[in-house]
């Protein structure tokens, strides 16, 4: 099949997420055919760097063989096995024991998911199965955060803050509540960054003493927010919101899906911010991208009740811990930790990164560029001084994002805020690409910016 003939089937034939298909229709699909370190390529031949790592995924970056190996032998040993009835597969089952190496020793169990919205529905399962079993079914209630993302099924829809997703199919699961955001550029007003990460935190008290401790099952949060722009809350927000959990009994989920597996410079993010969560969801970065896995990593204290007390589960997937995802996942963790890439994002190209990106400030367009680790976001501003917001801020950001894309670079845009998450083995020569080319998608903005104030 000729490559220029794609667009035009998928147009016939094939709805994307989230996505407007009359308007991609009218545009039409971008081919993307091959993959190499961190660049991309489409069917016309051009070359991308992507600066977003696919969907904050591909942390050890694209045409990995030993990856392709390892799924190829596990292929040809055994494609496909259950995880029901008592059985298990090798590598599943040295995957769960690889991912509790790597979390401080709390969270030492692993159930098995397909993707990162698979992952929040089964730990809001595994939450409330916790408390029934522990003698208090009423503790349903699960509080989460305007403008975070935690997937897009049904329960993830709901949990999330994401306003047009609630409006499009309503909210979905009851016993969800959201706080705000610890977005300080926005919303914080004339408090400094440290003020303000105290204040975002005192909402979940007041929210738990509005609706009472006994009937609140968890409190859910991205470390970084992710699709809500890449918000990195205040020093002084993740330190409060762990007391605050644990004065009122209440479990501590941190959604890992994007900041886990070397993406902040720490194995996860909570890592970074110095808490331990009760329930961790995972994704993304398990496999970088090669196949579909997540999972949810349990603490003892939850673990021990659902193997002790709860009896049978009621949950689960045709394809939790499928061999080969798992055999995907396995060898990519295994290039992370012989490549020291956590340490490398760290110690080495997460400062320089870091550097980088923050060289953007000197431009009349941004208010603030900031990061942790490989992850950035880069905020405009109508006005420098006030953090005064552009009145089409989705329109901006597009724009700078399709100018970077005619230059051959990828990043991500939420609202007036331009986003970055390379691969973990970016080179410093392709860290000043990225900010080449951001900077001229920033220039061409400043030209038109009256037309999005």
């Amino acid at each position: 099949m000729p490559l220029s003939n794609l667009a035009a089937i998928d147009a016939a034939h094939h709805i994307h997420p989230f996505s407007d298909m009359k308007a991609l229709n009218a545009k039409g699909t971008r081919i993307i055919t091959r993959g190499e370190g961190s660049h991309i390529y489409d069917s016309a031949g051009k070359k991308y760097l992507d600066g977003f790592a696919g969907l904050w995924c591909v942390n050890v970056g694209y045409g990995r063989q030993e990856i392709t190996e390892a799924v190829n032998r596990q292929m040809n040993e055994l494609a496909y096995y259950n995880a029901f009835f008592g059985t298990s597969t090798p590598s599943a089952t040295l995957l769960a024991e690889k991912i509790a190496g790597h979390t401080d020793g709390h969270l030492n169990h692993v159930f098995f998911t397909n993707s990162g919205s698979e992952a929040t529905d089964t730990w809001l399962r595994i939450a409330r199965v916790y408390w029934q079993a522990k003698g208090r079914p009423e503790k349903t209630v699960v509080i989460a955060r305007r403008n975070g993302y935690h997937g897009s099924t049904v329960a993830g829809a709901a949990l999330g803050g994401m306003k047009h997703m609630h409006e499009q199919a309503g909210a979905g699961v009851p016993g969800i509540v959201h706080i705000g955001q610890p977005y300080w550029y926005a919303e914080g007003g004339e408090l400094s960054p440290e003020e303000f990460g105290l204040k975002a935190a005192k909402e979940l008290e007041d929210k738990i003493a509005e609706i009472g401790a006994d009937k609140i099952a968890a409190f859910v949060g991205e470390p970084i927010q992710g699709a809500g722009g890449v918000i990195i809350p205040p020093e002084t927000y993740w330190p409060e919101i762990d007391r605050i959990c644990k004065e009122n009994d209440i479990l501590l989920v941190a959604d890992e899906v994007i900041c886990g597996f070397g993406r902040l410079g720490e194995w996860f993010g909570h890592q970074h911010f110095g808490v331990k969560p009760d329930l961790a969801p995972v994704a993304k970065g398990l496999s970088s991208g090669y196949l579909p896995i997540g999972a949810v990593l349990i603490a003892d204290r939850v673990a021990d009740v659902l193997i002790n007390e709860v009896g049978d589960f009621f949950h689960g997937f045709t394809y939790s811990g499928h061999p080969v995802s798992a055999a995907a996942a396995l060898e990519n963790l295994r290039i992370i930790e012989d490549e020291k890439l956590v340490e490398r994002v760290r110690d080495d190209i997460g400062p320089y990164f870091g550097k980088a990106w923050k060289s953007l400030e000197d431009h009349d367009l941004v208010g603030q560029a900031e990061n942790v680790g490989l992850m950035g976001g880069l905020q405009m501003a109508a006005d420098k001084m006030t953090r005064q917001r552009f009145g089409k801020a989705d329109d901006l950001g597009s724009y700078v994002r399709n100018v970077c894309l005619d230059n051959g670079l990828v990043l991500r845009a939420t609202g007036d805020r331009m986003l970055a998450s390379p691969p973990l083995v970016i080179t410093e020569e392709e860290v000043d690409f990225m900010v080449k080319v951001t900077r001229i998608g920033l220039d061409a903005a400043w030209k038109v910016r009256q037309d999005y104030v």
